[in-house]
């Protein structure tokens, strides 16, 4: 352990800490663009100088190892017009279109920006400009807004393991880009977007569809598969129009492009609401008399005319009554069962206890392959 002192106060942490990390343990603010606690420090945006006694320049605070008896001073008149000063030069190359960005009230740059006080630019010069938008199907690039933090990097590289985006060029060249500039190809996960402090990467679902104003957050579960991640969804008018996920979750915030962008099935006009029964063809006697008209046997149909909507009650009885007859009339083998990825890792073991056990098979597969 080492002990420090942090604009006076002193503190105890891990010799494996920054001081960062160790002016968070005592809530002292600094503020940054670049950092991410769950990736590698970079130090490329510079705004979280502090002063260490003795030395003649500020240093990056999240790459800076605490060691002991420092002294520490997070904030003073010095440091304060450096960090201003570096915010004007960010800002000097970026779109100043706060109104119509997607990003805007939850904009890291943009908080910063009010914080301190920067109304006007005060560097002028030649700004980039980038023509082409990326046609991948989740994922919105705006280069121009871009301020090389490189969060998305680090993310896709560390915690994806993908490594699909990286840095390109030099100088006033420099950029974020695909291997050869090619169209964004991956996984679509969507980490890089979760993790960008600015309007730089946004699913392009969510554009034009609300901000914050008259958007009412839900935490719930997602419904894609067994792990079980905790998801925010973004409501505006009684429509889902983005999902998120909290850092403080099991998943920790991280999601795949199911869980991210695989929502508009909530909206849609074809999902069903109520359980269905298929309805036998012509000439095809129903194993039962009292359902006349209904197949005992799983057919192919083309269109939803070929079912008849059910209740639950009647539904759950129909398929007792035809598992107990296919049983006693072909036994157990006759009888085949799916689970489903979608259910939780409880649930398809009670399923399976339920057709080795009680039906008496072992004919059941777990379909988990998307």
């Amino acid at each position: 352990m080492v002990t420090l002192t942090i604009d006076g106060k002193k503190v105890t942490v891990p010799e494996t800490f920054t001081l960062l990390e160790a002016s968070k343990k005592l809530d002292i603010y600094i503020p940054t663009l670049c950092y991410h606690p769950k990736i590698t420090p970079f130090g490329g945006c510079r705004l979280c100088i502090v002063e260490i006694k003795g030395m003649k320049n500020p240093v990056t605070a999240c790459t800076t190892p605490v060691s002991e008896g420092m002294e520490v001073t997070t904030t003073s008149p010095y440091l304060e017009r450096l960090r201003k000063t570096i915010l004007e030069l960010i800002l000097s190359d970026h779109p100043n279109d706060c109104m119509v960005c997607e990003k805007a009230g939850d904009c890291t740059l943009q908080e910063l920006a009010y914080f301190y006080g920067i109304r006007e630019m005060r560097f002028e010069g030649e700004r980039r400009r980038y023509t082409k938008r990326d046609d991948n199907p989740f994922i919105e690039r705006e280069l121009e807004k871009c301020i090389m933090c490189g969060r998305c990097v680090r993310v896709c590289a560390e915690v994806q393991g993908v490594s699909a985006i990286d840095f390109g060029y030099r100088g006033f060249d420099l950029k974020i880009c695909t291997p050869f500039e090619k169209d964004l190809s991956c996984e679509f996960c969507g980490q890089c977007v979760a993790v960008c402090p600015t309007g730089a990467l946004r699913g392009k679902m969510w554009t034009q569809k609300g901000r914050q104003k008259g958007v009412k957050e839900v935490d719930t579960i997602c419904p894609y598969c067994g792990v079980g991640c905790n998801i925010t969804l973004h409501v505006r008018r009684n429509e889902v129009i983005r999902v998120t996920s909290k850092e403080d979750t099991v998943n920790e915030g991280w999601l795949c492009v199911k869980g991210r962008f695989g929502y508009s099935f909530i909206s849609s006009p074809d999902r069903l609401t109520k359980p269905l029964i298929r309805i036998a063809p012509k000439g095809c006697e129903a194993a039962d008399p009292r359902r006349a008209g209904e197949s005992p046997y799983p057919l192919s149909p083309t269109s939803y005319e070929s079912f008849r909507e059910a209740t639950w009650d009647e539904a759950l009885d129909y398929i007792a009554e035809r598992l107990k007859e296919i049983k006693e009339k072909y036994g157990p083998s006759a009888i085949g069962a799916l689970a489903s990825a979608r259910c939780t890792n409880e649930e398809n073991y009670l399923f399976q206890k339920f057709i080795r056990a009680v039906i008496g098979t072992n004919n059941i597969d777990h379909c988990a392959r998307y």
